[in-house]
C-alpha cells in the first residue's frame, strides 16, 4: 500500500484560500485557453468520487457556433420567464444581474449524468438513485477547485431548458444536464460571491445550517 502523503499546515492554509477564493464567474476576457486545458480539467474532474464508482459524469465541449447560438437563445428564453415570476421589489435588481458568460467565455463545456450507466452494477443506487447526479456534481466541483488554482474562471449557467439543451447538443439519449460551464480567465478576482457584492444576498454562517441531534 502507497503511503498518503502529508499534507502541512502551510498547505492546508493555502487550500482553505482556494476554497474562499473559488467564485461563479460572469465575467470573462475572450482570450483563448491554451488547447491542453480543458482536457486537463475533465481528467482531473474524473477523479471525484462516484456512488459505486459509477463515473456518470459526460461531458460536451461545446465549439460549434451555431449550436452554442441555440443554447444562447434558451438562456434568453428561460431568463425571460425567469424575471417575469420575480417579485416587484426585486424584478429590477434581477434585471441588472449578469447571469451567463455565454458571450465572452472561450470554452463552453456542458455536463451531463448517464442515470442508467451500467458502470458500478447499481451500488448505492437502490435507496437514493439520485447520487448520480450528486456525484456528476462532485465532479463539477473538483473541476472547479482544479481550475481555480489555475487562474481560470467557471460560470455555471442553470438557467437553461435541459431538455432543450440536450436536443441542441445532440447528446445521446437518456443523458440529463447537469451543468452548462463557461469556462476561461476571469476579468476581475474577488472573495466575496457577485450575487452578494449586488446586494442580491448574502453569505450565512455555519451555524444557521446546523442541527445537533
Amino acid at each position: 500500500m502507497t503511503d498518503q502523503p502529508s499534507f502541512d499546515s502551510d498547505f492546508r492554509d493555502r487550500l482553505h484560500e482556494l476554497f474562499a477564493w473559488r467564485r461563479d464567474v460572469r465575467r470573462f476576457e475572450t482570450r483563448p485557453l491554451d488547447e491542453a486545458t480543458v482536457p486537463a480539467l475533465l481528467a482531473t474532474a474524473c477523479m471525484a468520487p462516484s456512488v459505486g464508482l459509477s463515473q456518470p459524469w459526460r461531458f460536451a465541449s461545446v465549439r460549434d457556433p451555431a449550436r452554442r447560438a441555440a443554447v444562447r437563445a434558451i438562456f434568453e428564453r428561460c431568463n425571460a420567464d425567469a424575471l417575469a415570476l420575480q417579485p416587484n421589489e426585486r424584478a429590477g435588481l434581477y434585471a441588472r444581474l449578469k447571469l451567463s458568460g455565454l458571450d465572452d467565455a472561450p470554452e463552453h463545456v456542458a455536463v451531463f449524468v448517464d442515470p442508467l450507466t451500467e458502470i458500478g452494477g447499481g451500488l448505492g443506487r437502490a435507496t437514493m438513485p439520485e447520487t448520480v447526479s450528486y456525484s456528476a456534481v462532485l465532479a463539477i466541483h473538483t473541476l472547479w477547485l482544479a481550475a481555480t488554482a489555475q487562474g481560470i474562471g467557471v460560470g455555471w449557467v442553470s438557467i437553461l431548458d435541459p431538455e432543450a439543451v440536450a436536443e441542441a447538443l445532440d447528446v445521446p439519449p437518456g443523458w440529463r444536464l447537469v451543468a452548462y460551464l463557461c469556462i476561461g480567465y476571469p476579468t476581475d478576482h474577488s472573495d466575496t460571491p457577485e450575487l452578494e457584492r449586488a446586494g442580491w444576498e448574502r453569505r450565512c454562517p455555519p451555524d444557521d445550517f446546523l442541527l445537533e441531534r
